[in-house]
């Protein structure tokens, strides 16, 4: 007679790891979260507290907003095997177009908000087009576009900068949530967001776990669960007790947590984003199961357009104006934050939240430096070698699990 094991008793037949063989088996995922401890408490040292000031804190949230909402679609489009040079120059391109319609024309803020967004998407699904139906290398085609569009923000503004605009327009990037408890400082709504979010924490993770366990899925130690998840928990509510402090929650944070929210479930939770990442792992495997892989990467391609459009909207109304050089370079910004987050330049391989973690990383870091006098030149290079340090490590450890 054969025995069937339930759900529980293949997890009690999974041997628990040690909670030091764990985190060498997922350094890559742990280490991340240290780095950025690490960096934020060496910059809150060397800055003389200044780097987790409430009103620092806040314009670390809106310098970096628009690179994290570019970085959730690099992700995607890494994890598919693919890269886009253009996002800066589409994000440039989009703020110019937006005050062109805005300031010159006269288009409402509604209106003129939408049809650059559409604009983005039609932007996307050109490059995606090249790359998934005629298989021209991504490089080449976003290396393209980035020039292209690069160009046609000149042409639009004239060479000129454009602007202001509305200040309906100019709240979606500098704007707060009003306070639905009218209580002032600090802000309720702040504390309560944070209350909230630490035990959506604890309770999403808990179910995950006990899912974990009925299914004898590897978990990690619970010593360590309960750790990570307080360091998690207790870190956003230092967040979001420093906002309510200063002015309360910036709009872009709103914007930015719905995304990650978004995109997490979408790559994480949903068929479509198992196959993102059976295309980037193995495209011809993909294929061969029945994957449309070219409606996939043409819609990855779509997705960053569409991203690439809402930031730039973003990055206007931050600087209430747009300019000929707006967005330039920011592309590698956005791609040193996907593989510092632990993307794989491979393909197949990264996580929406250590996009965020690693686009968190980078801006602290230009922070920290420009708090201390760092000039840019010296930015730079550090940035270099970190963004080399992380593709080496993330060499190394495939090195090693061959």
């Amino acid at each position: 007679m054969t025995d069937t094991l339930t759900g529980q008793d293949t997890a009690a037949a999974q041997p628990q790891k040690s909670i030091g063989s764990y985190l060498a088996s997922h350094m890559r995922e742990y280490g991340l979260l240290f780095a950025l401890i690490a960096i934020m408490v060496f910059f809150q040292i060397v800055t003389g507290g200044t780097l987790l000031r409430p009103i620092n804190i806040t314009n670390l949230f809106l310098q970096n907003s628009y690179i994290i909402i570019m970085a959730l679609g690099m992700l995607i489009v890494i994890v598919g095997g693919n890269i886009d040079l253009s996002v800066g120059s589409v994000m440039g391109f989009i703020g110019a177009l937006a005050a062109v319609m805005m300031v010159n024309w006269g288009w409402s803020v509604p209106v003129a908000s939408l049809a650059c967004l559409f604009c983005g998407v039609l932007i996307g699904a050109a490059q995606g087009y090249w790359v998934a139906y005629w298989k021209i290398p991504s490089f080449i085609v976003t290396l393209a576009g980035m020039l292209v569009f690069r160009g046609a923000s000149l042409w639009l503004l004239e060479g000129q900068s454009v602007g202001p605009f509305a200040r309906e327009f100019q709240l979606l990037s500098t704007g707060f949530v009003p306070d639905i408890f009218g209580i002032g400082r600090p802000n309720g709504t702040a504390l309560a967001v944070g209350v909230i979010a630490v035990i959506l924490i604890f309770y999403f993770g808990l179910r995950t776990r006990a899912q974990n366990r009925k299914y004898g899925i590897e978990d990690e130690p619970v010593g360590l669960f309960y750790v990570r998840n307080a360091i998690i928990a207790g870190a956003l509510f230092f967040v979001l007790y420093k906002l309510a402090t200063f002015r309360g929650l910036p709009n872009v944070l709103i914007t930015m947590g719905i995304l990650t929210l978004i995109y997490a479930f979408i790559t994480e939770r949903t068929t479509i984003g198992r196959r993102i990442y059976a295309l980037g792992g193995n495209a011809k495997a993909a294929k061969l199961s029945g994957i449309a892989t070219e409606r996939l990467t043409f819609l990855t391609f779509v997705n960053m357009g569409f991203l690439a459009a809402l930031a730039g909207l973003i990055y206007a109304a931050r600087l209430n104006t747009a300019t000929p050089k707006a967005g330039f370079a920011l592309e590698l910004d956005v791609i040193a934050a996907v593989f510092i987050g632990g993307a794989s330049m491979s393909g197949g391989v990264g996580k929406i939240i250590g996009a965020v973690v690693g686009a968190f990383i980078m801006g602290v870091m230009n922070n920290g430096m420009s708090i201390m006098g760092i000039g840019i030149d010296y930015q730079q290079v550090i940035k270099g070698l970190v963004l080399l340090a992380a593709v080496i490590f993330d060499v190394y450890n495939k090195q090693k699990q061959a």
